[in-house]
């Protein structure tokens, strides 16, 4: 970045306020993304991503439509898991 040169206070004024913006959206995008990384680490998230994967790599190595009605069973079996386990 090169230096800038202003001709005025209000130019000066706007850029400080326009960086105060872009300093609170990074802010806010920030804690966004700390929040997504709390629950993916809840233990809940964790088993069901790690089964998504798991069986998400089984369903691209069978072939044919065996292979796709088994990635497209997956993530009904794994909401009636977690449904039944939260009774």
């Amino acid at each position: 970045m090169g230096t800038k040169k202003y001709s005025s206070y209000e130019q000066i004024d706007r850029e400080l306020e326009i960086l105060k913006i872009e300093k609170e959206i990074s802010l806010q995008k920030l804690h966004l993304e700390i929040q997504g990384v709390k629950q993916n680490l809840e233990p809940k998230n964790l088993v069901k991503n790690t089964v998504k994967g798991i069986m998400g790599s089984y369903s691209t190595n069978i072939p044919g439509p065996y292979g796709k009605v088994f990635g497209l069973a997956i993530p009904f079996i794994t909401k009636w898991i977690f449904k039944k386990r939260g009774r």
